[in-house]
């Protein structure tokens, strides 16, 4: 298992690799772009050749990048849904451009309108985006923790997206633990676990499951309360935790964290290493 978190990419998109390197990071997710703003950074030739050199520099052997939170393929709203698809353009431009091997997303909502409403205008967005990328770079679709009408709330809906896109050879999933546990999966009981793994592996294949977010949750079990919390300081705590980072079919995988960290400002060094020794045991 490869151990990393998302960290700032500010003052040049290089300056991630530094600050992943600084807390003990081996894999590392980045924002391309400012989350909560459409405008698409411009990222050098130089900055993105500073980019592989210090990865490789830091020896990093994971890099996702994660689209902006105002991205919605699923928005019936004209004006919403075209920035939506050119925000993930970018994303996936700037991701293949820095050598990283997947770009996460949030599926978006449906707004009241119907999961089957939604699906219309997912699946053709997703279909044009899929051209760009590669068999090195992945688009991996987020759990969402089921809040309103959002979309990826379950395996169900996963599926149901991968099914209508034929099962595209490089449409794969991200898992985050705070989400499962809200959206009612309790990632804590090893049964529970292992028997949403399997359907996971029924419905879309264990295979398309390309990375991990580790979050503790500050909401409860089923809650759809999308609050994250630093690890074993929340309700699934450290034993809970554990029971994830355990499960056979995530070992090969990079797990991130997307916790507050201390100061607000994302994990620190010692919330990393907390983290490698519940994996350990």
């Amino acid at each position: 298992m490869l151990f990393g978190a998302h960290v700032s990419s500010s003052g040049g998109i290089w300056q991630a690799i530094d600050r992943a390197e600084a807390i003990g990071c081996d894999a590392v997710q980045v924002f391309t772009q400012s989350p909560r703003m459409w405008r698409p950074t411009n990222h050098t030739p130089e900055a993105v050749a500073r980019f592989g050199e210090r990865r490789e520099e830091a020896g990093i052997e994971s890099v996702v990048c994660h689209a902006l939170y105002l991205v919605n393929l699923a928005s019936t709203d004209p004006v919403i849904h075209e920035k939506s698809v050119t925000a993930m353009r970018a994303s996936l431009e700037t991701a293949d451009a820095i050598g990283a091997e997947g770009v996460v997303f949030h599926v978006g909502s449906h707004l009241g309108a119907g999961f089957e409403a939604g699906l219309e205008q997912v699946v053709p967005a997703l279909r044009g985006l899929l051209e760009l990328t590669t068999d090195d770079l992945w688009l991996l679709m987020e759990n969402s923790a089921g809040a309103g009408g959002t979309i990826g709330r379950s395996t169900d809906e996963l599926a149901a997206i991968h099914e209508a896109l034929d099962h595209h050879p490089r449409l794969g999933i991200c898992l985050d633990s705070c989400h499962w546990y809200v959206s009612g999966v309790d990632v804590t009981d090893p049964a529970v676990l292992d028997a949403a793994v399997a359907e996971i592996d029924v419905r879309i294949g264990i295979d398309r499951l390309r990375c991990l977010h580790v979050n503790d949750s500050k909401a409860e079990l089923g809650s759809n309360l999308d609050r994250h919390e630093a690890t074993g300081a929340g309700l699934i705590g450290d034993d809970g935790i554990r029971t994830f980072l355990a499960h056979p079919a995530f070992q090969e995988l990079p797990a991130i964290l997307e916790t507050p960290g201390p100061d607000g400002h994302g994990p620190d060094v010692q919330e990393l290493l907390h983290l490698r020794e519940l994996h350990t045991g």
